[in-house]
């Protein structure tokens, strides 16, 4: 079948194409959306910009085919052999591309976000600066691709095999790869900030540049790794092995250190005697409970009034973001979410070298008031209830990004 014969039932609404033989038809920038070209035999096939969103090419022919710029969003194409095919630029999202053959395909730029890739053979092919966030590819065989700037954040990749994979520069935030062996790679620049690393080999592997910003690197081993300009904050490193690692102007700051302590930087000489200098005297805090018949009593963990003197802290109104992916969570539990904001709230009055004692008032915003009650069990866990602070509870019509409880305080120190 020709190009032109092709076309012209497809005008006609045809769609059933099975079977076809269409090997080194050219068609480029055609619209063929939706169309069935089960066991059809494409085998060099020019196909350029075309349109083949929803089409079904389960067990077509698909070697040498040059698709670059094409449209393949939402194809059914599990098993499918796109070996040595071209699909530079070409969009794959959401495609099933289950057990599909592209070893030495050239992917560059190619959009396989949210696609289905369990078990697909990718050896050696080039996915430079390729989408494939949230893309499964689960058991899939990644040796030696090129994956330089590629975007893999929050893929899933139990049972992938990346071994000898180019990973320079790219980004593989909030994955987990439990338990692998990446010993001797190359993951220079590479941004796996939030990731779940326990008990991964690094022996020996270049991890120059890396960002490891609170990962969790739980029983890691990074003998003898190059970990040199590394981000490490916050990253929880519990029992990781680190002899004989190059951490020459890593940074390690609030991170878990393999003792279970928390590194925090010395300050330098100029630093202290700036503190010095800016801080002649500390001023003791006063706090005194205020409580009178005249004005309702607290119902809740709260007092009515309190009287504070010293340096004050306003922390900013907090809510239920995860700052290791930085996404809401909890959306419809409006208990964890207070857990998170209060979480949230003492890493920020830590940092600010206070704790819940030190804090004289509340305001406590909720999306339902209806949700006081599941609040304010989680709320009273952090106060004494005859030394609590403050606050003012009220219902809005909208918080933001839509979450169900923000918090903001006032503390003294």
């Amino acid at each position: 079948m020709d190009a032109e014969e092709l076309l012209k039932r497809y005008a006609q609404r045809e769609r059933n194409f099975q079977g076809a033989k269409l090997s080194g038809i050219q068609l480029p920038g055609a619209n063929l959306s939706g169309i069935d070209l089960q066991n059809a035999d494409l085998t060099g096939a020019e196909l350029n910009q075309t349109n083949l969103a929803n089409a079904n090419l389960t067990g077509a022919k698909f070697s040498r085919v040059s698709l670059i710029g094409a449209n393949l969003s939402g194809v059914q194409a599990s098993s499918v052999n796109l070996g040595l095919a071209e699909l530079s630029g070409a969009n794959l999202s959401k495609a099933n591309l289950i057990g599909v053959n592209f070893n030495n395909a050239n992917l560059d730029n190619a959009n396989l976000s949210d696609a289905q890739l369990n078990g697909a053979n990718l050896t050696k092919a080039s996915l430079s600066q390729a989408n494939l966030v949230r893309a499964n590819l689960s058991s899939a065989r990644l040796t030696g691709a090129n994956l330089a700037e590629a975007d893999l954040s929050r893929a899933e990749l139990a049972g992938v095999n990346i071994q000898d994979a180019n990973l320079q520069g790219a980004k593989l935030r909030g994955v987990k790869l439990p338990s692998y062996n990446l010993s001797g790679m190359n993951f220079a620049e590479v941004d796996l900030g939030a990731a779940e690393l326990t008990n991964i080999q690094f022996r020996k592997a270049c991890l120059r540049g890396i960002n490891l910003e609170r990962a969790g690197l739980q029983g890691s081993n990074f003998m003898g790794a190059n970990l040199n300009g590394a981000n490490l904050k916050k990253a929880d490193l519990t029992d990781a092995n680190l002899y004989g690692a190059s951490i020459k102007g890593a940074d390690f700051t609030g991170a878990i250190m393999p003792d279970g302590e928390i590194y925090k930087p010395e300050a330098s000489d100029t630093e202290r005697r700036k503190q010095e200098t800016s801080l002649p005297t500390q001023i003791a805090m006063i706090r005194k409970v205020i409580r009178t018949e005249n004005a309702p009593a607290p119902v809740g963990p709260y007092n009515q009034a309190i009287a504070a003197s010293g340096q004050m802290i306003f922390v900013a109104g907090q809510i239920a973001i995860d700052p290791r992916i930085g996404d809401i969570v909890y959306t419809d539990d409006v208990a964890k979410q207070t857990e998170q904001v209060m979480a949230h709230l003492e890493a920020i009055l830590t940092a600010g070298g206070a704790n819940w004692q030190n804090v004289v008032k509340t305001t406590v915003f909720l999306k339902d008031m209806n949700d006081f009650a599941a609040m304010n069990a989680v709320y009273g866990k952090y106060f004494d209830a005859e030394t609590a602070p403050a606050r003012a509870c009220v219902e809005v019509a909208r918080l933001p990004k839509d979450v169900l409880v923000e918090i903001d305080c006032i503390a003294v120190i």
